[in-house]
């Protein structure tokens, strides 16, 4: 009986949150580890699929980098990278494509499916593609084809949102010639969020958020304002890849997004952790005009 009754004292508090965010959009990004890991996946598209039951409209893009190195190492093609982008020939093209935007897209679409959700997957094989864009401008270094999103088709978006399936979207784009061209997955997932105007966008990490000391676990700091967070930039408590990672947090604030939550995907239901309780388990990065030194004032 104890044990009922904490389940119910679970949903009343989540109860809150869902009244609070029914109607309302969360884009997820989806990629690193999550996607390797087939148990961390499984739990993460079962909070997606619960999101969407109790009314919230969740949104997925997704990257795959893991299965496209997988996939060119069988095409011997050596996966090359500058400044953490990859370099994306004619044929790395070809293998990103087949990878990323339709077989992953297809799994991932297939399995939400299967655990009892409804899902569309929104690609260039299905004639779904809703990512259009342009060839990403870098200062002399040729990419080859890669590109970032200049505009979001909403329409079949938000159609699917409101008929309770989700949609799920890879990270690649179509120029206006017909090229298309491989997007950074956060950077779509981006440009998804802003477009829709979600009130969240939550990147799945490998980490459990910002930390102040970035070996300790324990140190995430569970809710910022972008002054703080620009702080913490200056005096290298936010370094390395955390950085370009909370920089991007901070520019889709600037562009009407809600709040911004890093959190990580491998912890068993940490996106309804992260959103349903009121401290969540990971970080939240809100606007500088919200109480972020006050989680319960804020919410998640």
């Amino acid at each position: 009986m104890d044990e009922a009754i904490a389940k119910a004292n679970v949903l009343i508090e989540a109860m809150g949150w869902i009244r609070r965010f029914r109607g309302k959009t969360t884009v997820i990004k989806l990629g690193g580890s999550v996607l390797d890991d087939a148990e961390a996946l499984r739990h993460i598209l079962l909070d997606v699929i619960f999101l969407e039951t109790v009314g919230l409209h969740p949104v997925v893009v997704h990257g795959g980098g893991k299965a496209i190195n997988r996939a060119l190492a069988e095409e011997q093609i050596e996966p090359q990278f500058i400044r953490g982008r990859r370099v994306t020939d004619a044929a790395t093209l070809k293998v990103v494509e087949r990878v990323l935007a339709t077989e992953l897209n297809a799994a991932l679409t297939a399995e939400i499916e299967a655990l009892g959700g409804r899902a569309m997957n929104l690609n260039f094989a299905n004639g779904n593609n809703i990512l259009f864009g342009e060839k990403l401008r870098t200062d002399g270094d040729d990419l080859g084809f890669v590109g970032e999103v200049t505009r979001v088709d909403r329409q079949p978006i938000e159609s699917l949102s409101y008929t309770n399936q989700v949609p799920i979207i890879p990270s690649m784009c179509e120029d206006p010639t017909g090229q298309k061209l491989n997007v950074n997955a956060d950077t779509a997932a981006m440009a998804v969020a802003q477009a829709l105007g979600a009130e969240k966008l939550v990147f799945l990490s490998d980490v459990n958020g910002v930390r102040r000391n970035p070996e300790d676990p324990t140190s995430i700091i569970h809710s910022l304002s972008a002054a703080q967070s620009r702080e913490l930039i200056a005096e290298g408590v936010i370094a390395g890849g955390m950085i370009p990672k909370v920089e991007a947090c901070l520019e889709t604030l600037d562009r009407g997004v809600g709040k911004v939550h890093i959190i990580d995907g491998r912890l068993r239901h940490s996106l309804l952790l992260e959103i349903f309780t009121t401290e969540g388990v990971g970080t939240e990065i809100v606007r500088d005009t919200s109480v972020a030194s006050q989680p319960s004032a804020a919410g998640r």
